[in-house]
């Protein structure tokens, strides 16, 4: 999937599909920082939605249990895809659950940019100097559908997303808190936005021209050192392939 990227420069894991696998993870990651004596933090964000599934309770419990320098961040946006928060729990959202595992929770509006900053900057420091693990939950809005193969309106009213983008849109808000500031200008918004339509048409234009990759490709990026399995599925897709020239 196209959202599936990651950077080892800036230490940005590889985003995957499968719900709530990554927090369990994001823990191991935290616990080898602390092996390590590193003075890091591992970051694992999720959905409210994702906070319903066993790995997230499993995984602050061990969180909690090995005291690993960790922030977990719930962005609580109202919805799982189609399913509304009043459905999908009962207690006091995400935030509260952390005292049954003995961390630090910190709930922040989450379409404040700056209290969304202070809140992370804290949390951070927190999980650095004492090891252990923090819970922040965002609280927001998702204005726009789940996915390309989700119409939000079915089971939303368009006046409830209509209300939340004009009364607390996280952008127009801080743009507005620039403006104030001297900071910001409508001539420089245009500007900027014209700017980077023509970045995002130039890379657009360069990823439909770039060559594709060989098949070959589907083997490596998984393991350092390619495991028999691999090796033996790969022997057998090139063997297919040269039996069948003329159907690739």
């Amino acid at each position: 999937m196209p959202i599936h990227v990651g950077s080892s420069e800036h230490h940005f894991h590889t985003i995957s599909s499968p719900l709530s696998t990554q927090i369990p993870q994001a823990v191991g990651a935290a616990y080898a920082l602390k092996q390590e004596g590193r003075d890091n933090v591992a970051m694992c964000f999720f959905g409210e939605g994702a906070a319903s599934e066993g790995d997230f309770h499993a995984a602050l419990n061990f969180a909690g249990t090995l005291e690993v320098p960790i922030v977990f961040f719930c962005r609580n946006n109202g919805y799982a895809i189609s399913t509304p928060t009043h459905e999908q729990y009962r207690g006091d959202g995400i935030a509260s659950r952390a005292v049954g595992y003995g961390m630090h929770a910190i709930r922040v509006d989450g379409n404040d940019m700056a209290a969304v900053y202070a809140a992370t900057k804290a949390a951070r420091e927190l999980a650095i100097s004492n090891s252990c693990p923090v819970l922040i939950e965002a609280m927001t809005y998702r204005v726009g559908h789940h996915s390309t193969s989700d119409d939000s309106s079915r089971y939303r009213s368009i006046d409830e997303i209509k209300k939340w983008k004009e009364d607390v849109d996280p952008i127009s808000r801080f743009r507005n808190y620039l403006e104030k500031e001297g900071l910001w200008s409508q001539d420089e918004d245009t500007q900027l936005r014209s700017d980077e339509r023509l970045e995002v048409l130039k890379a657009l234009e360069a990823a439909e021209t770039a060559g594709k990759p060989s098949l070959e490709e589907m083997f490596t990026d998984v393991f350092d050192e390619k495991p028999a399995h691999l090796v033996e599925q790969e022997e057998a897709m090139l063997a297919h392939i040269a039996k069948y020239p003329d159907k690739y």
